[in-house]
């Protein structure tokens, strides 16, 4: 799928600011700071959009487009949606690729009334929102990361930066030209960042168009090495980037281009982002994404999560987790000892049930602390956000304690657990904030701060006189009135209103002893009406300051501590994204332990060899469909090693339509996949020499949008094939040349697989209908037959699905056809045609001598006979065993 560009409106649509109102005047102000957002312009309860923006946003909403004012003697278009609603809105413009700028109320009506009454409510903006820097989760796929990435290219070498902004993490990987494709389709980024300049470079195009990700080309100025390595350790607060490793010129371009949008994006505010860790070529398998596509890895060729490989073997528990799986199927590894070093992770939950069940059941209660911990700091946070990390230190807490104290190498946790187990142990920093916020957050608080309520009652003293004068304000003034009637001996009544505020009525003729002069009276006169006087008293007084402003003052005394409490969040977020990290790996390790146990999955044997030898494999999304409908999958063997003399590297597969070719050439490279990731393998053994490179296709479609046709984009993924692969790579190949004349394919099919053996010499499995292909088994050294098995039973064909040594002797696509529902006279002149082509033994048949056009005639009936006549006249069903003896009996008897 091509990335989309984005489409903002135009910087010279802007229209002129001469002689607008104040309130416009400042829309246009804000507008100029993000020419290219959608404004969404904040007036009370309602976001409003104007001029160009309006248009855009009523057409790609489907909101009511309205009118307000003139400008330069022409309306000025309007729409608005409600506060509450916006994260929907938002959720649907990012998704058809606009940035939108939020344009706040920074201050109450009352504060902009103090510099005069004509004075307007100061607005700016606080964020633009744009596809890889959403952080609030009712914009986010929880299970799923939304990840930025920016692209540079210097000296030849191109260079990926990722930052996950709703998690923290930052990734950079220099690599090849060649697999820049690759690389970027590894991270699945909602939005690419490129120079202006890469526009023009056929092959960084290629590479962003299966990115699938929304493109922003930004000036070139920004990924110049020298003002982006600035930029970085602004970003950072740093003085060198020297402490986070030796960083290629392209790469710290790439981070400075992300660092320059985050300063645009963010409004100035410094999210909290780990270290960038660099990965450089040897890092992880490469995949590119048309094999990602055919693979069906983490999505279908629908774009579908359901039925994908991640989907199968995702058994986490939190949302964490479900990233982390996601992320390391998404990215394999190529070092032998790191993949093992997950696979001992994975067999040490294996052989404990007990611990990983009392471990799964524990980290349900985890909520996604890191996206917490990176809304908190970036000012976008609110009480639940601090429940969530209150919540994720006590699951850290319970989760240590489950694993036993021992750290022996040989019974202890492996290294990947056990340091997992160190990230959990909470710091007297972060143990500090956990007794805080277990003692002064309440066990439900509201969405958001201003709100108030989501402090614990006795936590500040405080707060719970100012909250005792608001909720109980009617019992303090009853007590005060009755101490008033007390003291004075006069029926007093405190009222209220809003002029006076709160006061003592009473009657004009018992206030009389009141209104004589008397130095030491505490009541003191306010008003005289017809017949009541109104008194007040200091206490009184001080009470009705103290009520009218208890309400404010408990919400600002609650919005301080909150502040207290996300500064706090923001000087520990590096270790409280560590503890989110350790949750989030340690549910990935035991998912894939469940799915193994669930299954019966066993450990790969991982090294670096050349060798593939897999027994009993079998593909887990196929098998896990098949065993819901209630049948049994039938497990195969293969086996490719390009390190032999006598052993070979490239099968070819053939085998009649429906037999399996497909699922059999998947589901070995899916195998690769898993067991790279570090995830046991569905099959009863497996070894496997690492992969560098995995390149897979089966199938293809059309790119009707770059004039390509099927055959085109066949031809476009084979040369990439036989243009990268190496002796370390994995291919799959399927039905090469299928898309053109037969004598075309089956010459390009040929070639293509002496090219794979001779040249690249890849392990490949090469499945065909070119059935002269298996003839390559004599001429090449390294090359071996495999076919599908399928048998014909009393006129049906029954696919067997067993690879089994040696050649296919048919096709048998007539029968494929009976099978698919073609019309039986249809089948039958195919079938004749087949045995006239068989017949003739040679590929130089003329057309002259195959009437294709032929009408089929039907046959004839066959004339009467006695025999027949008496055979109709049974019913076998009506028969008793002695009249069937007696029937047999006259049959014989007939003559013919």
């Amino acid at each position: 799928m091509n990335a989309p560009l984005a489409h903002p409106p135009k910087a010279e649509s802007l229209p002129s600011a001469e002689g607008v109102t104040p309130v416009m005047a400042q829309f246009l102000a804000a507008k100029a700071q993000a020419p290219d957002a959608i404004l969404f312009f904040r007036m009370g309860d309602f976001y409003e959009l104007f001029f160009k923006d309006a248009e855009i946003a009523a057409a790609a909403l489907g909101i009511t487009l309205t009118k307000r004012g003139k400008h330069q003697g022409e309306d000025i278009p309007m729409a608005g949606v409600p506060v509450h609603a916006l994260d929907g809105y938002l959720a649907r413009l990012i998704r058809q690729g606009f940035k939108a700028a939020i344009c706040e109320q920074l201050e109450a009506p009352s504060e902009a009334k103090k510099r005069g009454s004509k004075a307007v409510v100061h607005r700016d903006i606080v964020r633009v929102v744009t596809p890889g820097t959403l952080t609030e989760d009712s914009l986010l796929d929880a299970r799923g990361a939304n990840r930025l990435a920016a692209v540079s290219i210097r000296r030849g070498r191109a260079a990926v930066a990722v930052v996950e902004l709703s998690a923290g993490s930052v990734d950079v990987v220099g690599c090849s030209l060649e697999d820049l494709a690759a690389t970027l389709a590894s991270f699945r980024p909602s939005e690419v960042l490129v120079p202006d300049r890469l526009f023009s470079d056929e092959a960084a195009r290629a590479a962003l168009d299966g990115s699938g990700g929304v493109v922003q080309a930004l000036p070139q100025a920004m990924a110049e090495p020298v003002g982006a390595r600035v930029r970085v350790e602004r970003l950072y607060g740093v003085a060198s980037l020297d402490g986070y490793g030796a960083f290629e010129e392209g790469e710290v371009s790439a981070l400075g281009l992300i660092a320059a949008y985050l300063e645009t994006t963010q409004a100035g505010k410094i999210p909290a982002l780990s270290p960038p860790r660099r990965s450089g070529d040897t890092g992880f398998l490469a995949i590119d994404p048309a094999t990602r596509l055919s693979l069906e890895i983490d999505r279908t060729q629908r774009g579908e999560r359901d039925g994908s490989l991640l989907a199968c073997i995702d058994r986490t528990v939190t949302s964490g987790g479900a990233r982390a799986l996601a992320e390391r199927i998404a990215r394999p590894l190529r070092d032998p000892v790191a993949i093992n070093h997950g696979l001992d992770a994975v067999e040490w939950l294996l052989e404990r049930r007990d611990l990983r069940r009392d471990l799964r059941d524990g980290l349900k209660a985890a909520p996604d602390v890191a996206r917490a911990v990176s809304r908190l700091v970036l000012g976008r946070g609110g009480p639940r956000d601090l429940a969530a990390i209150r919540a994720g230190l006590s699951v850290a807490e319970g989760v240590a304690g489950l694993f036993p104290p021992d750290r022996d190498a040989l019974t202890g946790p492996p290294v990947r657990l056990v340091a997992c187990l160190d990230r959990l142990m909470l710091s007297p920093e972060t143990g500090g904030l956990l007794v805080d916020l277990a003692e002064g957050l309440v066990a439900e608080p509201p969405h958001l701060a201003r709100d108030g309520g989501f402090v614990a009652p006795g936590y500040r003293p405080e707060l719970e006189e100012a909250r005792r004068l608001r909720d109980d304000s009617r019992r303090v003034v009853a007590d005060l009135e009755a101490r008033a009637v007390a003291d004075a001996g006069v029926p007093f009544k405190i009222k209220h209103n809003a002029v006076l505020g709160y006061f003592l009525e009473v009657s004009a003729r018992a206030a009389e002893p009141l209104l004589r002069p008397s130095g030491d009276s505490p009541f003191i006169h306010r008003q005289t009406l017809a017949n009541q006087v109104r008194f007040t008293t200091v206490e009184l007084s001080e009470l009705d300051a103290k009520i009218s402003q208890a309400g404010h003052r408990a919400l600002a005394i609650e919005g301080e501590t909150f502040e207290t409490w996300r500064h706090t969040v923001q000087l520990l977020a590096r270790p409280l994204q560590a503890v989110a990290e350790a949750l989030a790996e340690l549910d990935a390790h035991a998912a894939l332990a469940e799915w193994a146990e669930e299954v019966g999955a066993v450990r790969p044997a991982v090294d670096d060899t050349a060798c593939f030898e897999v027994t009993a494999g079998r593909h887990p999304v196929v098998e896990a469909a098949v065993k819901a409908a209630g049948d049994p999958y039938t497990p195969n063997d293969c086996r490719l090693d390009g390190s032999g003399a006598n052993c070979a590297r490239l099968s070819i597969v053939t085998g009649p339509n429906m037999a399996g070719k497909s699922t059999f050439l998947r589901q070995n490279a899916l195998l690769v996949v898993l067991a790279q990731a570090g995830a046991f393998v569905p099959a009863k053994a497996m070894r496997l020499g690492v992969v560098d490179r995995l390149f897979s296709r089966v199938g293809a479609g059309d790119d009707l949008a770059r004039g390509r046709s099927t055959f085109m984009m066949e031809m476009v993924e084979t040369a990439a094939i036989l243009t990268q692969a190496t002796d370390r790579s994995f291919v799959v190949l399927d039905e090469i040349g299928r898309g053109t004349a037969t004598y075309d394919g089956l010459a390009i099919a040929w070639a293509v697989a002496e090219a794979l053996h001779d040249h690249n010499r890849a392990r490949t499995l090469f499945a065909t209908h070119y059935h002269e292909l298996a003839g390559l088994e004599t001429r090449l050294a390294h090359v071996c037959n495999l076919s599908m098995k399928a048998r014909e039973w009393n006129g049906d064909l029954v696919f067997l699905h067993e690879a089994a040594p040696g050649a296919a002797d048919r096709s048998y696509g007539v029968q494929v056809a009976k099978l698919a529902g073609v019309p039986p006279a249809v089948v039958a002149r195919a079938r004749a045609v087949l045995d006239r082509l068989e017949g003739e033994k040679t590929a130089a048949v003329s057309l002259d001598d195959l009437p294709l056009f032929a009408v089929t005639e039907t046959p004839a009936r066959p004339p009467s006979s006695a025999l027949h006549d008496a055979l109709t006249a049974i019913e076998p069903d009506e028969l008793s065993p002695r009249e069937a003896l007696e029937a047999l009996y006259r049959l014989k008897a007939i003559r013919p």
